[in-house]
C-alpha cells in the first residue's frame, strides 16, 4: 500500500478510534458519578447556568475521555501507520488539543480544570502512546 496513503488512513482511523473512546467515556461518566442535582447537562445553556455545582469529582471523566480518547488515537495511528508514526501520532494529539481548546470557548469549566485538561490530556497522552507502541528501535524526535 502507498505510504502517503496509508499515513492519511491512519490519522482518518485514529481520529475515529479516539473520538469514540471519548464517546464512550462520557456517556460511561454520568452513571457512575451522577451530575449534581438540579444540574442540566443536556444543553450548552444549561450546563453554563449549573456549572456552579459542580465538584472536582464531575471533572474526572472529562478528563479521562480526553486522555484516553486522545490516547487510544494515537495508539491506532501508530500501529498503522508505516512511517513517520512519532509525527502522525502528534497529529493526533495536535487534533484533540485542537479540540479541547475549542471546547474551552465553548463549554464552561473551572480555570484549574482547563489548565490541566489543555497541559496532560493531549500531546503528553499522543507522546505516551508512541514511547509505548513505537518499535523500539524509531528514535522519537520532536
Amino acid at each position: 500500500m502507498n505510504p502517503i496513503f496509508k499515513s492519511v488512513l491512519a490519522v482518518i482511523i485514529g481520529l475515529f478510534v479516539g473520538s469514540v473512546v471519548n464517546m464512550f467515556i462520557l456517556l460511561l461518566s454520568n452513571s457512575i458519578i451522577p451530575a449534581p442535582n438540579g444540574a442540566d447537562v443536556t444543553t450548552v445553556a444549561g450546563l453554563k447556568a449549573t456549572i456552579h455545582l459542580f465538584e472536582p469529582k464531575h471533572f474526572i471523566f472529562p478528563f479521562l475521555a480526553h486522555a484516553l480518547g486522545t490516547f487510544a488515537g494515537a495508539i491506532a495511528t501508530v500501529l498503522i501507520a508505516s512511517t513517520h508514526k512519532a509525527k502522525l501520532a502528534l497529529i493526533i494529539g495536535c487534533f484533540f488539543l485542537l479540540g479541547g481548546i475549542v471546547n474551552t470557548f465553548t463549554l464552561p469549566s473551572p480555570l484549574w480544570f482547563t489548565i490541566v485538561d489543555l497541559v496532560f490530556a493531549y500531546l503528553p497522552m499522543a507522546y505516551l502512546a508512541i514511547k509505548l507502541f513505537s518499535k523500539k528501535d524509531q528514535k522519537v524526535v520532536i
